[in-house]
């Protein structure tokens, strides 16, 4: 994705890319949640939805009641109160300004068991969420029946911060809360689409300022991470900032220098391999005004701006790193390949119309695919 401030946030445009199966918007959402192993599961829920949002809320209900059914998990929350015996740590400051030792009592801080925890509030409150959007009658009532049901049982209506979301995590071994979780945040993530009509299409808007493309540079990302086979050597970082080569600069260069972020970078140390993968979730093409089609020359520079700035002469495959920028498309394929001052620069498409294990299984074979093979060094 292009140079960006550290921490600025994608621009959301509140379409689904027409065409695209919500199969493969929920294949990407998997494996932008860390949810590959969810693959293959819920295929009736997922074609008999609508929409995402339905298909949303349709795995959460099912997820909540299933955990219900099961218990929640619980959680500690840490609790101040003046108590008559000593539990957990006395607080000796508020005892001794309160003079609580001539009443009887002591101030205390302890841990406390509790199902009032915040990935349970998020739940619920994505829950009251759904029942107010515009889903069929039987779902907004099973959405408004489980947060009355968490209610009831001690959950909160209250909405946890980020901070509170942040400090819940979730073991290894809890793997239905990680799902149910990132269905809650599925729900207030604007990196998800809505299905509602707009003034435009957003295969005439510029897709890489919305926040799809957040979604599917995340999925990418993940999966290149999983389905590349580690035994063989492959190694994949994402959103890996670099420093600018700047040998030498004016005091105030610096501090107004841009982010330079990539979106993927996958190494093979045993096949001397490094690929920089930039994706860009809008089309592979663009039109002249003469109506020529040719690429996009502004993703060419940036591409080709981080294979030149990452070169080091100590490092040999930093000198003939591969450039790969990856677009979404429905019905178009493209791949085509050059080989320019070392560098192989490779524009590839994949089909987002196409079935889940076919998108799987192409995306795979980009990184391990040579479509142009290097020339034979000249002779001494």
């Amino acid at each position: 994705m292009a140079a960006r401030e550290a921490g600025e946030l994608p621009t959301v445009e509140p379409a689904l890319p027409a065409g695209i199966p919500i199969r493969n918007v929920w294949l990407l959402f998997l494996y932008a949640s860390g949810l590959a192993q969810f693959r293959g599961q819920f295929e009736a829920e997922v074609e008999q939805s609508p929409d995402f949002k339905s298909l949303v809320a349709r795995l959460l209900c099912y997820v909540t009641e299933r955990r219900l059914r099961r218990n929640l998990s619980f959680g500690y929350r840490v609790r101040r109160d003046v108590l008559r015996r000593v539990r957990g740590r006395i607080d000796i400051l508020k005892t001794v300004a309160d003079d609580l030792f001539r009443k009887g009592e002591v101030a205390c801080r302890f841990a406390e068991l509790t199902i009032n925890t915040p990935r349970n509030r998020l739940v619920r409150a994505a829950h009251s969420t759904l029942a107010s959007f515009q889903l069929d009658a039987g779902l907004t009532q099973r959405c408004r029946v489980l947060a009355q049901s968490l209610g009831r049982i001690g959950v909160s209506g209250k909405m946890p911060s980020r901070a509170e979301v942040v400090s819940d995590q979730i073991a290894r071994h809890e793997v239905d809360d990680r799902l149910l979780v990132s269905l809650a945040h599925a729900v207030f993530g604007l990196i998800l689409p809505t299905e509602q009509p707009g003034v435009r299409s957003l295969l005439a808007a510029q897709r890489g300022k919305t926040g799809f493309a957040t979604l599917f540079e995340k999925a990418i990302g993940n999966l290149f991470a999983v389905e590349l086979p580690r035994d063989d050597g492959w190694q994949v970082f994402t959103s890996k900032k670099h420093v600018w080569p700047a040998a030498s600069s004016s005091p105030g260069f610096n501090a107004y220098l841009p982010t330079m972020e990539t979106d993927i970078i996958i190494e093979n140390a045993q096949a001397s391999r490094r690929i920089i993968v930039d994706t860009k979730f809008t089309e592979v093409l663009t039109r002249t005004r003469f109506g020529r089609l040719r690429f996009k020359t502004d993703h060419l520079y940036q591409l080709y701006s981080y294979l030149r700035s990452q070169e080091r002469p100590s490092d040999p495959t930093s000198l003939q790193a591969d450039g790969i920028l990856l677009y979404p498309s429905v019905g178009l394929q493209i791949d085509e390949t050059a080989l320019i001052q070392g560098h192989r620069i490779r524009f590839v498409t994949v089909d987002l119309d196409r079935p889940s294990y076919e998108v799987v299984e192409q995306l795979r074979a980009i990184p391990t695919s040579s479509v142009l093979a290097r020339p034979n060094p000249p002779p001494n």
